[in-house]
């Protein structure tokens, strides 16, 4: 069914656009034959041209409305399925016909995500050239998705684990992290990372104040055990065990 879909899709935008290179011989030959407009010179028959080819561009533009929604279909249902590769491959055909729409970027910055740590080539090479495109290209989707949306709390969260788990970058991350608890103030997942980011930075005493703050906040015995041993770790590594 998914390849029935990404297959019709391909008709489609064939059939309406034509191919990458079009003979623009072989368009205006079309155009005269199927309209009966042929080079327009005059107001009059301007005016008649531009009103049979308005249809044509509106048909168009419809094809591709439709094209780009059934590849974000397409690459959701690749994404629901655990098929990273595939995913990451529809979503950015999606973008081709959406490119305003942070959505996509910050489902780019999952996918490459998960793509990066699905990463072979170490084992094979010793190399981590190809995780390492994987990140870089992680980082610019949520950037993307954060430039066109700055309190997109999605794609704040995802950049800062990122930046705190994947690239080593805490420093990075400690602003985003903020800006989205300051949009939603009770984000417990964003309180870990941000707490986690402090201490990275030796920022201490802002990583225990924030360790309380989820042990305050927290309905969740687990989390809040969590919370309180994190804090142990941190005031042991700043003031040494009693």
């Amino acid at each position: 069914m998914k390849k029935n879909i990404a297959l019709f899709s391909c008709v489609l935008v064939l059939l309406f656009l034509g191919s990458c290179a079009p003979n623009s011989t072989y368009i205006r030959r079309m155009q005269s034959l199927e309209e009966g407009v042929d080079s327009p010179t005059t107001i009059d028959e301007l005016k008649v041209a531009i009103g049979k080819y308005q249809k044509r561009v509106e048909d168009i533009l419809n094809a591709d409305i439709r094209t780009g929604i059934w590849y974000k279909i397409l690459a959701t249902r690749y994404l629901d399925n655990r098929l990273y590769g595939k995913a990451l491959e529809n979503f950015r055909t999606a973008i081709e016909f959406y490119p305003m729409n942070q959505n996509l970027y910050y489902y780019v910055g999952v996918c490459a995500g998960y793509m990066a740590n699905a990463s072979l080539d170490y084992e094979a090479t010793g190399s981590t050239a190809e995780r390492d495109r994987y990140l870089a290209l992680s980082e610019s989707g949520y950037l993307r998705a954060i430039e066109i949306e700055p309190r997109y709390a999605r794609a704040l969260y995802g950049l800062g684990v990122l930046y705190v788990f994947e690239l080593n970058q805490s420093e990075k991350a400690i602003p985003l992290l903020e800006s989205l608890l300051d949009i939603e103030k009770k984000n417990i997942d964003a309180m870990f990372v941000l707490a986690r980011a402090y201490f990275v930075t030796g920022s201490n005493d802002a990583s225990v104040t924030l360790y309380d703050r989820i042990i305050a906040t927290t309905k969740d015995p687990v989390r809040k055990t969590n919370a309180e041993t994190n804090k142990a770790q941190v005031l042991d590594q700043t003031y040494g065990k009693e």
